[in-house]
């Protein structure tokens, strides 16, 4: 291990927390981002302001001094002087550090104070499509990265199934009706959210201590940089056998769909609610301790048995009655999802009658979908009047607002603390794509908006991470000022700090990104290629939206421009990152009229031009395979091998596969409503499995066209699924795990190939 060498002076702040400073993990932190480097650099403390966080930047002494008032505003500072005085950026794809060896001298001293007094980070489902197999090593560097940008509120969900079999135990049931409940650790967030049971599993205990003690260095690492860890608590989510161990008890059944079996749920209103969830707040503190933030979602995706408002009422005093019963000082992290996925029943009445129940100082929440489909804009009185009323009406209730010349409009989720999020993705499914504009003007102006209420945060929400680098970096660049973005500008300097090199054709190719696939619609995240599609005629895709946002002709234009300068840029790992991933973009879009054209030429009886194009959709299958095999971020191998390397032994090894191929194709069984959901253009997976698909398809209408059999693929679809089911639990097969070729020569050749098609 490397000796730290970062200068520290002790201070006595008691345990970190917001507003608090340990210096030896600041140090440390330092450390593992720079590297040998750190002597150069100095950690030091400075008071918050009003409450908020803030970071100092300067040179003295011929060293680098980065104060902040917590270990994350210390890697803030890092990350300004990194980014701005070094043209350094770490992200997720690509790290380019470029530490002269003189650092630039901060010539005058930096102080920027956040607006924000949190910053979220991880939507219940990342924990699945992103980090199910990550391992220690794995989430440290995590952890940095969230340090270096500036969150300071991350859920906290590993190891939490250890929790729960605490105390089911503990309440009498069996390893053996256990069994039956936990589900793989491909699922667990939809486990902790009462939508399904058992699915995956059965759990292997070892998994269960394992991922309970890596949660307890995950939860250490980010309180010692200030961070505030929101854990999980009890939402009603029982075993099928509870109804028998307590009959009196009542338990709902309730069912999610996508072809999963019933779940049983307690209602809240029952006094054994209380009762359990006050055990699994007192082992879950004895276990991982507590910041008294608790993440509690009852009715996610599910809807509560009736829309009055009382009981609506009393079920939320119940829920929270669960947690306060243990821990007095418990804040309830509600995600907003379920007001935008089930708004119809949600309307104001009861959003009103579930949020007015809990005391403000008590409750945060989560407006997760934000960039999109903003419910804080119809929360508030103001929102529910001028959603619903005539403009008569409205001007009614704006005069009843403002008795005696007094606001009475609590605003935004009726006075309740929030936070504005970014979700992006649905599934982790990998398209460029994302709401630039948004995303650089809104949280400043909904932080101004005098409806907004009690907004106290931005976050982000993604269903899944490592893509996309850009445009999470620039919702993260909203944590440090309090006013709009200017987009124009942050690409230019963007790309100065991913590449190191000021270039003209650089910035007019992000300019072309930004107007393209960074000006996306208001649909559930980008759309997806016909390729990853379950073979069809329809353009659309089997459960696989195609339809794109902008005019792919532009995007060519600016792979173009990206190539042009690629043998200048190729020592930037970012640069290699971002030069594939556009590349997999163009190709991608470019399936689809290759598909029509294939079949245009099935429906006009033309063998040639049908195997002719046939073959060329193939040929970009294994192109796209081929290319992805050059980054590690695009192998399938990866996510296998280290699923398997969660286990100690085969059959444990086998299990975690399997979950971890049927999450990424089939979600669930053969006959799973959720295929293609969480579909990866990765290699390996590419050439395994969607292109096998899609020969066995041109394949049998080949047949048809010889015989002049009719069109209808029934037969087909049920073979195909049997085949998918195989697929999924099929074992021995090794995939590469780390990348092959070099990324800018086999782009050159996918350009010299295609361009003059595209």
């Amino acid at each position: 291990m490397r000796r730290i060498v970062v200068v520290a002076i002790a201070l006595v702040c008691g345990k970190p927390g917001f507003g608090q400073l340990d210096k030896a993990a600041a140090g440390a932190f330092v450390q593992r981002v720079v590297g040998n480097r750190a002597s150069a650099f100095v950690v030091d403390y400075v008071a918050p302001s009003g409450g908020k966080d803030v970071f100092e930047l300067e040179s003295k002494g011929g060293k680098v001094v980065l104060k902040g008032s917590n270990g994350v505003s210390v890697g803030s500072a890092l990350n300004c002087y990194l980014r701005e005085y070094c043209h350094s950026l770490v992200t997720w794809n690509g790290v380019d550090l470029r530490l002269p060896a003189v650092l630039p001298v901060v010539k005058v001293r930096v102080r920027r104070e956040t607006p924000y007094q949190y910053r979220y980070y991880i939507n219940y489902c990342t924990f699945n499509y992103s980090m199910a197999w990550w391992d220690w090593a794995r989430w440290q560097r995590e952890i940095d990265w969230m340090t270096l940008n500036g969150i300071n509120l991350p859920l906290a969900l590993t190891g939490e199934e250890a929790i729960w079999q605490q105390v089911y135990r503990q309440m009498g049931f069996s390893d053996g009706e256990l069994d039956r409940f936990f589900c793989g650790p491909a699922y667990f967030s939809w486990f902790w959210m009462g939508n399904l049971d058992g699915w995956g599993g059965p759990l292997p205990q070892h998994w269960m201590d394992s991922h309970r003690e890596l949660q307890k260095k995950i939860l250490a690492a980010e309180r010692s940089m200030g961070m505030k860890p929101v854990l999980a608590s009890f939402t009603g989510h029982v075993p099928a056998g509870f109804t028998q161990r307590y009959p009196a008890a009542k338990v709902k059944k309730t069912n999610w769909g996508a072809g999963f079996p019933d779940v049983y749920i307690l209602d809240p209103s029952d006094e054994m609610f209380e009762k359990i969830g006050r055990l699994f707040i007192e082992a879950q503190t004895k276990e991982y301790g507590t910041d008294h933030f608790y993440s509690a979602d009852t009715f996610n995706e599910n809807l509560p048995p009736t829309d009055d408002s009382t009981y609506l009422s009393d079920i939320s005093k119940k829920v929270f009655a669960s947690m306060a019963g243990a821990d007095p000082r418990a804040v309830w992290v509600m995600q907003g999802w379920m007001f935008h996925y089930d708004s119809a029943y949600w309307r104001a009445p009861q959003v009103q009658a579930l949020l007015k129940a809990i005391p403000d100082d008590h409750m945060i929440v989560l407006d997760l979908y934000s960039e999109s489909h903003p419910v804080w804009k119809r929360t508030g009185a103001s929102g529910a009047a001028e959603s619903g009323s005539s403009e008569g009406q409205t001007s009614a209730v704006r005069r009843d607002r403002t008795v005696f010349g007094v606001n009475a409009d609590p605003g935004a989720y009726y006075g309740k603390p929030w936070i504005w999020n970014m979700l992006q993705n649905f599934g982790g499914n990998i398209s460029l794509w994302g709401r630039m504009e948004a995303v650089a003007v809104d949280p400043s102006a909904a932080l101004h908006d005098r409806s907004a209420g009690k907004m106290k945060g931005i976050g982000l929400t993604p269903e899944g991470i490592e893509q996309n680098p850009a445009l999470f970096q620039l919702m993260l660049d909203n944590v440090w000022r309090d006013s709009a973005i200017d987009l124009s500008r942050w690409l230019h300097m963007y790309a100065l700090q991913r590449y190191g090199v000021d270039n003209e054709r650089i910035d007019e190719a992000w300019r072309i990104l930004s107007k393209t696939v960074y000006a996306g619609g208001l649909g559930e995240g980008g759309p997806e290629s016909i390729i990853v599609s379950r073979p069809m005629t329809d353009v659309w895709g089997d459960r696989v939206r195609t339809k794109l946002d902008y005019e792919p002709a532009q995007l060519v234009k600016a792979w173009s421009l990206l190539l042009g300068e690629a043998d200048a840029l190729k020592g930037s790992d970012g640069f290699r990152y971002d030069l594939v991933d556009i590349t997999r973009q163009v190709l991608a879009n470019y399936a689809l009229p290759l598909q029509q054209k294939w079949v245009l030429a099935y429906l006009q009886h033309d063998m040639a031009g049908y195997d002719k194009f046939t073959r060329e959709f193939l040929e970009l299958m294994d192109d796209m395979d081929g290319l992805l095999a050059t980054r590690k971020e695009f192998l399938l191998g990866r996510w296998l091998g280290d699923a398997r390397r969660c286990g100690v032994e085969g059959a444990e090894k086998d299990l975690y596969e399997r979950n971890a191929r049927d999450l990424i194709t089939l979600w669930g069984d053969k006959e799973s409503g959720l295929h293609e959901y969480s579909c990866r253009q990765w290699a390996g997976l590419i050439k395994d499995f969607y292109k096998p698909r899609w020969e066995q398809y041109f394949e049998v209408l080949r047949r048809k066209m010889e015989t002049g059999a009719r069109m209808e693929t029934t037969a087909f679809d049920q073979s195909i699924k049997d085949w998918e089911w195989q697929w999924v639990n099929t074992r021995g097969v090794e995939y590469a795990e780390e990348p092959v070729g070099d990324a800018v020569e086999v782009v050159k050749g996918i350009y010299k190939k295609y361009a003059s098609r595209l």
